[in-house]
C-alpha cells in the first residue's frame, strides 16, 4: 500500500485513506466495470460535482476500464482502491485539465442532455484552448485556468469483464452502429404499446450514440451525412412522443433543425405544424400546414382536421377572455358623488 502511495505521489497524485474497502485488491484487468461516486473540489473546498446530489438521482459514476476515458487520472486513482473504500485523491494539473469537459458531459447527462450538447467538432484539447463556453460558469472559469483538483471516491462495485451486458458509450463504434436498429424497433414496440416515456428514452439513446459517431466525422462528408440520415427517423419518433407529452417547444427546435437540412421532411413539417398551434402560434402553423399540403397534398383530410381544432381552440379562448374581461367594461356601480367642503 504504500509503495502505490508512492508511485502515485511521484505521478503527482497525493492519496489519503478516508475509510478502508473490504477483501483483496482486484488486478483490475482491461473489461473491468468500475462503479463509484465522486465528489470533485477545487483545493479551497468549493465543491463542482457531486455524484450523489448531480441531477437530483444519486447516481454513481460506471467506467469500463481500458476504453480510453476522457479523465485518465480517474481509472489510474480507481485500481488502487478496495471495494468499498472511500479514498481523497489530489491531482497535479497535469491530470484535471479535461475535467471541464467530462463535467459537462456528466451535468448534460444528469439533467437528460445529449452528453455531447455544446462541444465543438475537435478534439479535446483544441477545446480547452478555446474561448468556447461550456455553459457553467464554473467550469469556464477552470477551463481558463486550470488548476489541481481534489476527488473523494467510494469505490462502490468492481465487476470482472464478462459479468454484465455493456452499456452503450463503451461500446467499440461496430458494436454502436449494430445496436442501432435494435433500439429503434425496440423504441417503436415500446411506443405501440403506450410506454411513451420508455419510448422516448430508447430513442434519445439511438440519437445519442448515432451522434457520438458523427462527431468522429467531418460534417457533409459521405459517413457524416449516412448518418445523419439514421438519426433523423429516431429525432422524429422522438419528437412524436414528446408532442404526447406536451414538450412543444422541443419539438418546434428537434423539427426547426430538420427542415432546415431536409426542406422536402413533410413529417418534420407536420409535427412542427402540431407543435406551433399547441402554443398559439397560428401564423406558423398555418404556414407549416399549407407546406405539409405542397408537399404531400393526400394528407389534406388530416390537415384540415388539424386546423379545425386549432381554430376551435382559438375561438374557445377568446370567447373565455371576453368574459374575463366584459365585467371590467360593464361594471354599473354606484355613481360617484361630489361632495363640497
Amino acid at each position: 500500500m504504500e509503495e502505490e502511495a508512492r508511485k502515485l505521489l511521484e505521478e503527482g497524485i497525493r492519496k489519503k485513506l478516508v475509510s478502508p474497502g473490504n477483501g483483496q485488491l482486484s488486478t483490475f484487468p482491461n473489461g473491468t466495470k468500475v462503479v463509484f461516486h465522486y465528489r470533485t473540489s477545487l483545493c479551497d473546498g468549493t465543491v463542482l460535482d457531486d455524484s450523489r446530489t448531480m441531477g437530483g438521482s444519486s447516481k454513481p459514476m460506471e467506467l469500463i476500464l481500458g476504453k480510453k476515458f476522457k479523465l485518465a487520472v480517474w481509472e489510474r486513482v480507481v485500481i488502487t482502491m478496495k471495494q468499498g473504500e472511500i479514498a481523497e485523491f489530489t491531482c497535479e494539473t497535469k491530470h484535471t485539465s479535461l475535467y471541464p469537459l467530462v463535467s459537462q458531459s456528466l451535468r448534460n447527462i444528469s439533467a437528460g442532455k445529449d452528453p455531447l450538447e455544446g462541444q465543438r467538432h475537435c478534439c479535446g484539447i483544441a477545446q480547452i484552448h478555446s474561448h468556447h463556453s461550456l455553459g457553467h460558469k464554473d467550469l469556464d472559469n477552470l477551463q481558463a485556468s486550470p488548476q489541481p483538483l481534489l476527488f473523494t471516491i467510494e469505490l462502490l462495485e468492481v465487476l470482472p469483464p464478462g459479468s454484465f451486458q455493456l452499456d452503450v458509450w463503451a461500446m467499440s463504434d461496430e458494436e454502436k452502429l449494430d445496436l442501432v436498429p435494435q433500439i429503434h424497433e425496440e423504441g417503436n414496440l415500446l411506443f405501440k404499446q403506450g410506454q411513451i416515456q420508455e419510448a422516448t428514452d430508447k430513442y434519445y439513446n439511438g440519437i445519442a450514440c448515432l451522434k457520438n459517431l458523427q462527431m468522429k466525422e467531418h460534417p457533409g462528408d459521405e459517413a457524416w451525412v449516412k448518418l445523419d440520415h439514421m438519426i433523423t427517423p429516431l429525432l422524429l419518433n422522438y419528437c412524436q412522443c414528446k408532442l404526447l407529452q406536451g414538450q412543444y417547444y422541443e419539438v418546434i427546435e428537434h423539427c426547426s433543425s430538420l427542415v432546415f437540412k431536409y426542406e422536402d421532411n413533410v413529417k418534420a413539417f407536420y409535427k412542427r405544424a402540431k407543435a406551433h398551434a399547441a402554443v398559439w402560434n397560428e401564423t406558423e402553423a398555418r404556414a407549416d400546414f399549407t407546406k405539409v399540403l405542397d408537399l404531400d397534398p393526400s394528407l389534406g383530410p388530416s390537415v384540415a382536421k388539424e386546423l379545425r381544432a386549432m381554430e376551435e381552440r382559438i375561438r374557445s379562448k377568446e370567447k373565455e377572455e371576453k368574459g374575463r374581461y366584459k365585467g371590467l367594461f360593464n361594471y354599473n356601480g354606484p355613481p360617484a358623488t361630489a361632495t363640497t367642503g
